[in-house]
């Protein structure tokens, strides 16, 4: 019970920061990781020390690619991991799969609200195509590295959602 009010507060604290400051910050994710491990050990010894451990590692593993490729933030990433340390391996993936959904979703609106969802559904068929033809990619102008902040999608918040998902899906 003390961990699912902890996972809670995690993830209003996180989703606030993010949406407010696109930031989640190691001062709430850390506190809270510590717990989690120290309460599991405590409470089942190694082998649920071990449990919470994979979960972390988990939850860390699943948006380390997307996290490579500069498509999420490191808070994203250490968020996952420290829900997987409260909740376990197998909640973590389940959460992970809800939440990529719903940034699907809100990726999607946010296009959709833009006006670029016609743009990027285009970049995103000549990159298939160059992917499946192997014929050399060169950079075009409608690339740019400079993502404006209007385009960046709290992810945080779509953990968030995948999380309660997963708890709901229990």
């Amino acid at each position: 019970m003390l961990l699912d009010i902890l996972t809670f507060i995690v993830l209003v604290v996180c989703t606030l920061t993010d949406l407010c400051n696109k930031k989640i910050y190691n001062f709430v994710l850390l506190p809270a990781l510590v717990i989690a491990l120290f309460t599991h050990l405590a409470t089942g010894g190694l082998p649920q020390g071990w449990w919470s451990v994979k979960g972390l590692l988990l939850g860390i593993a699943l948006l380390f690619i997307p996290f490579s490729a500069g498509g999420i933030g490191a808070g994203d990433v250490k968020m996952l991991g420290v829900i997987g340390a409260l909740k376990g391996p197998e909640f973590v993936f389940k959460a992970f799969l809800a939440g990529a959904v719903a940034g699907g979703i809100i990726s999607a609106a946010l296009l959709i609200k833009n006006k670029k969802m016609l743009a990027t559904v285009q970049l995103l068929l000549l990159n298939l195509y160059f992917f499946l033809t192997g014929v050399p990619r060169i950079k075009y102008r409608a690339e740019s590295p400079d993502i404006p902040q209007e385009n960046v999608i709290p992810y945080g918040a779509a953990i968030a959602i995948g999380t309660l998902a997963a708890y709901l899906a229990r």
